[in-house]
């Protein structure tokens, strides 16, 4: 189903860019982006118009060079891209950037854009599969009926209007965003985030779609990688160096600088009133309503844990609004608040039931994943940014869009297993429990999962790599 999956959704695309092609061929000649246009050309760049400013035609090259248009087309891609875009900024501030989130509403640039250096444009919807439309055929029909390909044609104008006004295109993420870049005519970065060799390359390597893998050399398709050849596309980065070996055989300059996910996690070491526990990162994800119902079953498969210590379980929220719905899951689960003082360590409210201590926070993911001993996750970046600490993990798959069986089969993999697989409440327990109870096992497994994402620092390398680009003229 999977396969078929990403055969419908590349029809899908193909169909609509042709017909995107054919309006684009009649409404105008194609835009080439070269002296000529540039000095001839008196569009103003930016898309609001207090923002609309003038260029003599003597610093137009220079200038458009500094305008930078970020696509990223996942919760994950949001959290990479902001890492870049911070990174770019510290090295350079007068370069000037703009992001368009094509899922969901990119409330992972709040900060940036209240800083004031960022701009936010784009068409901003939540859609019903949640951006996670690949993953399942229902989630792409669905997407469809709430007007998914009517957000992409907004999108595309936002892009192409862009890129005729000189700005250079950073895609972070997979074909979606790579596809407008190419098709936009721009000169453009590629930063690949979802994809990597490790999934096919370890493990079982029975299922089809192995096979179709091990047929390519590499996880990504050839359209993909055709694209990634382009002349105008100046940089390719991914994930890992498997991966980037897989996509030189194919003709693609792959690079594998490091990994962003890794960066911008607090060493802040755990505080002395929680060392007495035993400390759980739980993550149930940042998709609703499925958030909500991963949080239950993971709440409810924690208690089965046997072991002799009380356990303090870390719950990091994506979203204060969830706060309500939060409490009474706890309550229906027998949960008790605590009078313990809030407020500090980023703590937000206190539950308590026999030995556990439930704490929940808002936004304090960084802040709190390296308290973790073992994580008990249903999310997707998160689990993946706690495993490249070291941290193990359990997961206990669900039937929704984001995750489900094969997307967590996916995950482990990637892993290296340091995210297993639980069935059941009870075997998530015993699983957690062999955890707690055997440091060696712990380390080894933590050791080949941060040896799987790699290190930090990934995001600063990339930004340099991009500023090279730029200043050599492309």
């Amino acid at each position: 189903m999977k396969l078929a999956t990403r055969y419908t959704w590349s029809i899908v695309l193909e169909r609509f860019f042709k017909r995107l092609k054919h309006k684009l061929k009649k409404a105008a000649p194609r835009f080439e982006l070269g002296i000529k246009d540039l000095q001839s050309s008196a569009l103003p760049l930016g898309h609001a118009a207090e923002k609309e400013f003038f260029i003599s035609t003597s610093n137009r090259i220079s200038q458009a060079e500094q305008n930078l248009l970020f696509l990223c087309n996942g919760h994950g891609e949001d959290t990479i891209t902001c890492r870049v875009i911070e990174a770019l900024h510290e090295i350079n501030p007068n370069i000037s950037h703009e992001v368009l989130p094509m899922v969901g509403d990119g409330k992972a640039f709040s900060r940036l854009v209240k800083d004031g250096w960022l701009a936010k444009i784009g068409p901003l919807k939540v859609l019903p599969s949640g951006g996670f439309c690949n993953q399942s055929f229902s989630g792409l029909v669905l997407d469809l009926k709430a007007g998914l390909l009517g957000i992409l044609w907004k999108q595309w104008t936002l892009i192409n209007r862009s890129a005729k006004e000189g700005r250079i295109i950073v895609a972070v993420g997979d074909l979606l965003p790579l596809l407008f870049a190419w098709a936009s005519g721009a000169n453009y970065f590629f930063i690949g985030t979802p994809k990597s060799d490790y999934t096919w390359a370890s493990g079982p390597r029975s299922a089809l779609s192995d096979c179709y893998h091990r047929l390519k050399g590499t996880e990504w398709d050839p359209w993909e990688y055709w694209l990634m050849r382009s002349s105008r596309c100046k940089m390719v980065a991914v994930r890992d160096k498997i991966t980037a070996r897989g996509l030189r055989n194919h003709g693609v300059k792959a690079l594998s600088p490091g990994n962003p996910m890794m960066d911008g996690i607090s060493d802040r070491k755990c505080p002395n009133d929680f060392k007495k526990y035993r400390r759980l990162i739980l993550l149930c994800g940042s998709r609703l309503p499925e958030a909500y119902i991963n949080f239950r079953k993971l709440l409810i498969a924690i208690q089965f844990i046997q072991i002799s210590s009380s356990i303090a379980v870390f719950v990091p929220l994506s979203s204060s609004s969830m706060k309500k719905e939060i409490e009474l899951i706890l309550i229906d689960l027998g949960f008790q608040p605590s009078y313990q003082s809030t407020g500090e360590n980023g703590i937000s409210e206190i539950w308590e039931k026999n030995a556990f201590l439930i704490l929940i926070g808002f936004h304090q993911f960084s802040s709190w994943a390296k308290w973790g001993e073992v994580g008990v996750a249903n999310a997707g970046t998160a689990t993946e940014q706690l495993v490249g600490l070291g941290i193990p993990c359990v997961s206990l798959p669900g039937e929704g869009h984001q995750f489900n069986f094969n997307f967590a089969n996916r995950q482990s993999r990637l892993l290296g297993g340091a995210v297993a697989i639980a069935k059941g409440y009870e075997t998530l327990a015993k699983q957690v429990a062999f955890l707690l109870n055997s440091d060696l096992d712990r380390e080894i497994i933590g050791i080949r999962g941060a040896k799987r994402m790699g290190p930090e620092g990934g995001s600063h390398a990339i930004a340099l790599s991009i500023l090279t680009h730029l200043s050599e003229g492309l």
